[in-house]
């Protein structure tokens, strides 16, 4: 097998048509500033072609169920395996995943409480015991003397179809009544099902009086109903038009109630069988309208549904009957309530016996594999039932990977998009152990990184560059470490180097006097905390992973500080008291969520400087001849759009057995304007021409216009010159998304007295690119404001005025605070695990 995966001609997207070799069965990290062309390289070229080429060896048949394969922009490509690509962006929005269902340990638990689970009655918590025929008998015969009931054999649950097979089966053995859907028929009728629509069908064995002398009759019709449905049987009582379930199987010795079978899929919240009835699985109680919001992927706003626990199931998502099933005497979502460490310790220590112990072995083996593997990515302090929608980018990744560790293949590929984000210091050497574990099964791993560890580990690295955009897409240098840190034109190199660095402040701010106060924070793991941030500073909150950060700030301080500056529908977490708020006039919270979620929407929307340039070409004498306004120059409405493509520039060709194709539109060749439209120039370009501009030339090109320049000089300002101004905001990355935002702010008016929310701005940058943002943070503290960034960053946090480390662990080993200060105190708590690197830090200085 070749050592080397050969690259040749790679120009997908700004790469510029580079020669590269990968080393197979190693740690390659490809590193290089922020839109140099990194991960167009790692996931839009070899992650996309490894993918393409699977899916084309499997049958016409299986393609057409896999979703589109794209076809990377690259001469050749040799020596590529079985791709899988561990990315951040593919967190489940869906409020019925949890941390639990996405490793599949969910999956292994509702097989475990099915196959070796003690039933009980919800209703009177004792043990339940298979039902005999004489039991079902003596209970029939508690009704009084000449009550008229059915006897009925349950055959179809819940399935599609006509089921005319199953009559016919009915007539053919003598039976002359059935029920479907709860309505009953003769069996000498017509009937019509619906074969798109889901029934229950149930057979009617018989109809009997109780009276003594029918007994050895109803008798044989509860064995024959009992025999056609497996172990259940229905009594129909006529006069209350009541049914009464009598199973073989389980059943309660004091109020009679009868159970489902124990299954797998009685466990699943997904499920009709074992979803509680009144969220349906959600665990939250919802008005009628909140299941669109709920489901609705195109949120963009601070609002949210503010849904107290369901009243019935308390958050538990399940049914009675599902959560009176005990394993260790505790039910299915008490053990997924436990962080990782108490469920590994208890999986580890279960006491079983007889058939249920033998049952039990595989299945905890394999539960017992997944939360070792999450213990080892620092995972420890998560919970199964945590709903993967609140997971950072960096847990969920990291969730995935520990799925894979779990997988124990060989001879793979594994694209990794900076495994480390969200991750503490002191958890770092978890990740690295268990990556270079990975690779030691035999797999390659390549790794888009801007971490100075992960980097300094690897075995291998690659860095792109030397800019970011059109200034990118080069083959910079490759090599060891040491290479690297001595190629004279890599910016990487020059930080590892120590030729350039991030310097610490000459001075610390105290502030302006002022001070916003949390008191009795207990949101989630928070323990009745008080805390304070010091106004006109930058201070950071740190800790590791689990502490509490962001309960801290974003639940509680600027959901609180959002419903009342900015009248947003928050619910802040739990807290007693929080002063100071008389002090801000604005909070704004900037974080990695797309700017848009479609392409329609780009930098120039976002920042309102395509509604200045819009209005820019209406003024042109060519414009107002036409009577053009400036909604005429928007490709979002019709009159100047291509109408061929509604302004989107593409068209999609659907390909069936192939996967479908996006081709440029032949009528305005992907420029989303018809030519009337594009007849109408600004110092020669027309406006698809000024969209398809970099912020950098476009800063040139308006140069003349203050106005219009004050907003693309913005953008160039955060380190985003390289963008096209109308590049979709679908194509870029969190941490670009991120600084467009952070433009869009910087061009408000200063206030002075604005609080901004960051919660970890360095995830994608590259150290280049840290700096020029710290820079920003510190202009915008100098100009009064206050800066509160969640990091794990040293680099950021030895610039910080103030720190509030919480800690000491994750879960419900954190929520205190360790201590709090500036950079220098914390670095003298010993017992700080920030503080113990923070050291290391400062002494370089």
């Amino acid at each position: 097998m070749k050592k080397f995966i050969n690259v040749r001609g790679a120009r997908e997207n700004n790469l510029k048509n580079i020669n590269v070799d990968v080393p197979r069965d190693q740690i390659v990290v490809f590193t290089g500033v922020s839109g140099s062309g990194k991960s167009s390289l790692a996931f839009d070229t070899l992650y996309a072609e490894g993918k393409k080429r699977y899916v084309e060896s499997l049958s016409a048949y299986a393609r057409q169920f896999l979703g589109q394969a794209t076809t990377p922009d690259v001469d050749s490509i040799e020596g590529l395996s079985p791709a899988v690509a561990i990315e951040q962006k593919t967190t489940s929005r869906n409020p019925r995943s949890t941390v639990g269902t996405m490793t599949e340990i969910y999956d292994y638990l509702r097989l475990l409480w099915a196959r070796a689970g003690t039933p009980h009655c919800p209703d009177c918590k004792v043990e339940i015991g298979r039902q005999s025929v004489d039991e079902i008998v003596e209970r029939i015969y508690q009704l009084p003397q000449g009550a008229k009931f059915a006897v009925i054999a349950p055959i179809l649950h819940g399935q599609k179809g006509e089921h005319s097979s199953v009559l016919d089966e009915a007539r053919k053995n003598g039976f002359a009544r059935i029920r479907v859907d709860g309505t009953f028929y003769n069996l000498s009728d017509e009937i019509t099902i619906d074969k798109t629509k889901k029934h229950t069908i149930d057979i009617v064995v018989d109809r009997l009086t109780v009276r003594e002398e029918d007994a050895q009759r109803l008798v044989d019709s509860l064995e024959t109903a009992l025999s056609l449905s497996g172990d259940t049987v229905i009594i129909y009582d006529y006069a209350s038009m009541q049914e009464t379930n009598f199973s073989q199987s389980y059943s309660c010795s004091i109020c009679g109630r009868s159970l489902t079978e124990l299954s797998p899929r009685l466990f699943s919240f997904n499920h009709q069988l074992g979803a509680c009835q009144s969220c349906h699985g959600l665990g939250i109680y919802l008005q009628s309208g909140d299941y669109e919001y709920l489901f609705n992927t195109q949120k963009d706003t601070d609002d949210e549904i503010v849904a107290p626990p369901c009243p019935d199931c308390l958050g538990d998502r399940l049914a009675p009957q599902t959560l009176a099933v005990t394993v260790g005497g505790i039910n299915i979502a008490d053990f997924c309530k436990l962080s990782v460490t108490d469920a590994l310790e208890m999986a580890t220590n279960l006491k079983l016996i007889g058939a249920k112990k033998i049952i039990a072995v595989p299945i905890l083996k394999e539960i017992r594999a997944r939360l070792l593997f999450m213990k080892k990515l620092g995972l420890t302090y998560l919970s199964l039932s945590r709903v993967s929608s609140t997971l950072s980018g960096g847990e969920s990744q990291r969730i995935r990977l520990a799925s894979q560790l779990g997988s124990g293949l060989t001879g793979v590929l594994y694209v990794l998009d900076e495994p480390s984000i969200g991750l503490h210091q002191r958890d770092h050497s978890l990740l690295l152990s268990a990556l270079r574990d990975l690779c030691e099964q035999g797999n390659s791993l390549l790794i888009v990184e801007h971490d100075e560890e992960t980097i300094r580990k690897a075995d291998w690295i690659i860095d792109i560059g030397p800019g970011a955009g059109k200034h990118g897409g080069e083959l910079v240098a490759q090599g060891t470490i040491e290479m690297i840190m001595n190629a004279p034109s890599s910016v990487t190199g020059q930080y590892l180097s120590g030729i350039k660095r991030i310097e610490v402040p000459d001075r610390r701010r105290f502030g302006n006097g002022k001070r916003l106060e949390i008191i009795g924070a207990a949101e989630n793991s928070l323990k009745d905390i008080d805390v304070y941030v010091p106004l006109g500073t930058l201070t950071c909150v740190t800790g590791v992973s689990g502490s509490g950060k962001s309960s801290l700030i974003y639940e509680i301080l600027y959901k609180k500080l959002a419903a009342e500056l900015n009248r947003a529908k928050t619910k802040p977490g739990k807290y007693k008291l929080i002063k100071g708020t008389e002090f801000l006039n604005k909070v704004i919270h900037i974080d990695q969520s797309p700017i848009g979620r479609s392409p329609r929407s780009n930098p120039a929307t976002y920042t309102g400087v395509f509604d200045l340039i819009r209005s820019l070409f209406a003024l042109t004498s060519e414009a107002k001849a036409r009577g053009y306004e400036a909604r005429r120059f928007s490709f979002n409405v019709k009159g100047g759009r291509c109408e061929a493509c509604t302004g989107d520039g593409l068209m999609k060709i659907k390909m069936y057995f192939l996967p479908d194709v996006y081709v440029p539109c032949e009528v305005c060749k992907g420029k989303r304007y018809n030519r009337e439209t594009m007849e109408i120039y600004y110092k020669g370009q027309n406006i698809a021409d000024v969209l398809a501009m970099t912020a950098e030339e476009a800063l040139v090109f308006f140069e003349n216009m203050p106005k219009i320049r004050k907003r693309i000089a913005a953008i160039c300002k955060v380190g985003l010159g390289y963008i096209q101004l109308g590049q979709a905001s679908t194509t870029l990355s969190g941490g670009e998304a991120q600084r467009v935002k952070l433009a869009s702010e910087l061009l408000k008016p200063a206030t002075g007295n604005t609080l901004y929310v960051m919660d970890e701005p360095t995830t994608g940058l590259h150290i280049a690119d840290v700096h020029q943002l710290i820079n920003i943070m510190h202009e915008l503290v100098e100009s009064g404001n206050t800066v509160v960034v969640i990091e794990h960053s040293m680099e950021v946090i030895k610039n910080a005025d103030f720190i509030i480390d919480l800690g000491p662990e994750g879960g419900i080993h954190g929520g205190e605070i360790v201590c709090i200060g500036t950079p220098e105190d914390v670095s003298r708590c010993e017992t700080s695990h920030t503080g113990i690197f923070l050291k290391n830090v400062l002494k370089g200085h």
